[in-house]
């Protein structure tokens, strides 16, 4: 074997090796994106179940207003949905694209439902009304850090996959974009 042969095949080797380590990376950033979503995933379930507690709550002082209170269940449903999408595949984009949105609606119910209740606060002032919504802002509270996580774990992946040689090995194996919250 000629010393160019031997030269050859060992940039080969180092080229295989390099290969198998970026795609080890890869598939460990994508895994952490997995990880990021387990404490999302947990709150945006604790949430809802609060949602429901304080949509329940309110629909004995909502006569006039059921329209506001099924807007809030109905998004609450979509998130859900979204949530469900995201849980099968968390570094899938649109999966994330879903979720954010659903969220966006659900935030959008929630305000305009909450602008009725001070027209109402002589009915609500027997009901625990007030309890389930400190609960609800210290749920969302927590679920905006578990998501500021899950969109650095989905940064990082992001950016790994768009370096310069790793972006040969994402496009080789499929590696796509990941979506934020």
């Amino acid at each position: 074997m000629t010393d160019a042969q031997i030269a050859t095949l060992v940039g080969c080797a180092v080229l295989v090796f390099w290969a198998v380590g970026a795609y080890n990376r890869l598939i460990a950033l994508r895994d952490d994106i997995a990880k990021a979503f387990a404490p999302v995933d947990a709150q945006v379930q604790h949430r809802h179940a609060l949602l429901m507690q304080w949509a329940l709550g309110l629909n004995a002082v909502l006569d006039q207003a059921t329209a506001l209170h099924d807007a809030v269940l109905l998004a609450c449903a979509q998130l859900q949905s979204a949530c469900d999408g995201l849980r099968a595949r968390p570094s899938a984009g649109s999966a994330a694209t879903a979720l954010r949105l659903a969220e966006e609606a659900l935030m959008a119910a929630r305000q305009r439902l909450q602008a009725e209740l001070p027209a109402r606060q002589q009915r609500l002032s027997g009901l625990e009304i007030e309890a389930n919504t400190e609960q609800l802002a210290a749920a969302d509270n927590t679920l905006a850090f578990a998501r500021s996580q899950f969109n650095l774990a989905t940064k990082t992946y992001n950016d790994a996959i768009r370096q310069f040689p790793t972006r040969v090995v994402a496009t080789v194996f499929g590696f796509q974009a990941a979506g934020t919250l």
